[in-house]
């Protein structure tokens, strides 16, 4: 088998996080110099809520890329769905859509709560067309039956 005999390592995630990230960054700005609506809570709860979500994301993302090494799973095509895969399919893009929904309740403007919701849509129509369609061209049914169990970004309850 030869060296890139495998899925992309990076996919599409950077194009999509970096959008995201420069989106958001791009919001924060026009909400500092009021050129869209700013709409304070002045909520305590919201920060720490903020605080919080930053926290899980930044849990997720090292378990992806430090205790699950997503990297190697793909260099040696081996589907991860140990670790943090066992609660959650896409961790790392959940990590940085939590981040960012935390950045947003932190920097209070309530107006911008719409952000992650269509970040959220983007990454669920582009991972879905992309990266889950490699998955299931590589795995078959053992990522469909994988795909079932497991949230696209959201960890289950159970």
């Amino acid at each position: 088998m030869s060296e890139n005999n495998h899925l992309p390592v990076f996919g599409v995630g950077p194009y999509l996080i970096g959008m995201i990230i420069l989106i958001t960054i791009l919001f924060f700005v026009l909400s500092f110099h009021n050129v869209i609506p700013v709409y304070k809570s002045n909520q305590i709860i919201l920060s720490v809520l903020g605080f919080v979500l930053i926290v899980v994301g930044t849990i997720f993302w090292l378990s992806a890329n430090v205790n699950s090494r997503i990297d190697d799973g793909i260099r040696n095509n081996q589907l991860i769905t140990t670790g943090i895969y066992s609660k959650v399919r896409h961790p790392i893009y959940a990590a940085f859509l939590y981040a960012i929904t935390g950045a947003i309740l932190i920097f209070d403007n309530l107006f911008l709560i719409f952000l992650p919701v269509i970040f959220w849509l983007i990454l669920t129509v582009v991972i879905k067309n992309t990266e889950e369609k490699w998955l299931f061209e590589w795995y078959g049914d053992y990522y469909l039956i994988y795909s079932r169990k497991v949230n696209r970004f959201i960890p289950k309850v159970r």
